[in-house]
């Protein structure tokens, strides 16, 4: 769909890739690990399978730089315990 389109799956931008590095790596798996390997046909398929991707990403695909722990474990870990009244 985005071949007939015309459009390309890339950014490109005048700053370096290094300030923006997280998000940069992220859109990497996002390109490697869903769109390059569907073919979407329309615009609702495309987005059904990038919310599919992401729920994967943030709730089961561990992440080497959280220590193997997913970025709802790690967020989930990191957020402090409530107190007693």
């Amino acid at each position: 769909m985005l071949k007939d389109q015309r459009i390309a799956i890339s950014v490109d931008g005048k700053g370096c890739w290094r300030d923006n590095v997280f998000v940069e790596r992220l859109w990497k798996s996002v390109k490697y690990e869903e769109v390059y390997l569907h073919s979407y046909d329309t615009v609702s398929q495309a987005r059904a399978g990038l919310a599919k991707y992401f729920a994967f990403y943030n709730a089961r695909r561990p992440h080497a730089s959280l220590d193997r722990m997913t970025p709802d474990q790690f967020y989930d870990n990191a957020l402090p315990l409530p107190r007693a009244a």
